[in-house]
């Protein structure tokens, strides 16, 4: 059944049609549906009619929001779909913004497929014959399963196009052409906002099954160092044979990050899931060195915190993610350390220290199995899961609060909250409210005595 995105584009392109006009599926919607892949976002162009004639159609139907009048692009309140008008456009600048914006309705389906950035982009579907127009042949790639720039001028307007190659060559699990690549290598991606950056980033973590192909595809590219230095200096920090047979730090991190796709939607947050298993061991780059002829990073977990940090504030303003983020990298050694001989108490501690404690297990996992060898990594996850079970159900036992204190005679201030903290470290150990009490009793009393 139809979506009503899809319905009204129909009727849209029935009153065009008696305009004289055509209105075409452009885009992502026309590759998705070629892919097999359910449509999300449905975008559409009009041909062959004026501007004028196209907003009394739409104000025929509906509540028209001009998003972009000048522009030719238009939105149906109620409707989540873009209907736009083909148009040039020409850079007047480094940024994304300053570009020269002509609408023109009759410039023809070849010149306004030669504005999309890939081929398999510029596919264009009558709305109501089902007739495709592929005029640089982006059906033969879909097949093939390749990345291809349509034009080299018009691709070069917008270096944005660089992430975004790398982001559909993830998402698809495609190659990029290596005429895209040199091109793409050229460009300059200094001057983009970091919002869109991050936006492509986001697509590559949680809508792709190998999210590796994007970092790969920008190492390819030489377009790492500018946004993504960090992950640019994983790139030959050797680490232990014994423990990581993989290889370097990069490599292993992209095994890291294929294995979190697959863990992806267990997490709670899945974006900061992702972004740890992306920075989990940055430090590594300052930490690694021989000691003893064998390999160390020690510490590198909190090095680790800093330097994603750095990636983070660089990338978003999102104080939340990027501290759930950071969490999860602070204590992602922490699980596959502990969880054999870790006494009840300090497992209590570290389930209480996580934000997501079941992201955690997660990305201990992920970290585990990102290593090139085969690991049964079930046993290890059972006990942990289990540990964290009883975490949840001690923490449904109710813990000291400032009434309990008052009635132990305790007047509110400055030792108010040193009790009500040591009152949840004991509840930790695993006492009982009433024992905890009495173990407060005899501190304010041993206090009093002073």
């Amino acid at each position: 059944m139809e979506n009503k995105d899809i319905h009204i584009a129909k009727v849209i392109a029935q009153e065009v049609l008696k305009k004289g006009g055509r209105t075409f599926f452009v885009g992502g919607c026309v590759r998705d549906e070629i892919l097999g892949i359910d449509i999300k976002d449905v975008d559409i162009e009009v041909h062959n009619i004026e501007v004028e004639d196209l907003v009394k159609i739409l104000e025929s139907i509906g509540d028209v929001q001009k998003i972009g009048s000048f522009f030719g692009v238009f939105n149906l309140k109620g409707y989540d779909i873009d209907i736009a008008m083909p148009r040039k456009e020409k850079s007047n600048g480094r940024g994304h913004k300053d570009f020269e914006i002509f609408v023109d309705p009759f410039i023809g389906y070849k010149e306004a497929a030669l504005r999309r950035d890939f081929t398999i982009n510029s596919l264009m579907k009558d709305v109501l014959s089902g007739e495709i127009i592929d005029s640089f042949n982006g059906i033969e790639d879909l097949n093939n399963k390749i990345i291809r720039h349509v034009n080299d001028e018009s691709f070069c307007e917008d270096p944005l196009r660089v992430f975004r190659g790398a982001q559909f060559a993830a998402r698809f699990d495609f190659e990029i052409d290596e005429k895209t690549k040199l091109l793409s290598s050229t460009m300059d991606v200094s001057s983009l906002a970091f919002e869109r950056v991050f936006d492509e980033l986001k697509k590559a973590l949680l809508k792709s099954n190998k999210p590796s192909i994007f970092f790969k595809s920008l190492k390819d590219m030489n377009q790492l160092s500018y946004w993504f230095k960090e992950v640019e200096d994983l790139i030959g920090i050797n680490q232990s044979e014994i423990h990581h047979p993989e290889g370097d730090v990069f490599t292993h991190t992209m095994m890291v990050l294929d294995e979190a796709a697959k863990l992806r939607e267990k997490a709670k947050n899945k974006l900061a899931f992702m972004l740890a298993a992306l920075c989990h061991d940055f430090g590594k780059t300052v930490t690694t060195e021989l000691k003893k002829g064998k390999l160390t990073a020690y510490g590198h977990e909190v090095e680790s915190v800093t330097l994603a940090k750095g990636l983070l504030d660089r990338l978003t303003n999102k104080i939340s993610l990027k501290k759930e983020t950071l969490n999860l990298i602070k204590l992602h050694m922490k699980p596959n350390q502990m969880y054999n001989n870790a006494k009840k108490k300090s497992m209590m501690k570290l389930w209480d220290d996580a934000i997501h404690p079941s992201d955690l297990i997660l990305l201990a996992k992920a970290d585990a199995l990102g290593r090139g060898v085969k690991k049964d990594y079930s046993e290890i996850e059972s006990i942990l899961n289990k540990s964290l079970n009883e975490y949840k159900e001690l923490m449904l036992e109710p813990e000291v609060v400032g009434k309990d204190l008052i009635e132990l005679g305790l007047k509110p201030g400055v030792l108010f909250s040193e009790y009500i903290k040591l009152g949840h470290k004991l509840h930790l150990s695993g006492l009982s409210k009433d024992e905890i009490l009495k173990h407060i009793k005899a501190d304010i009393n041993k206090k009093s005595l002073v």
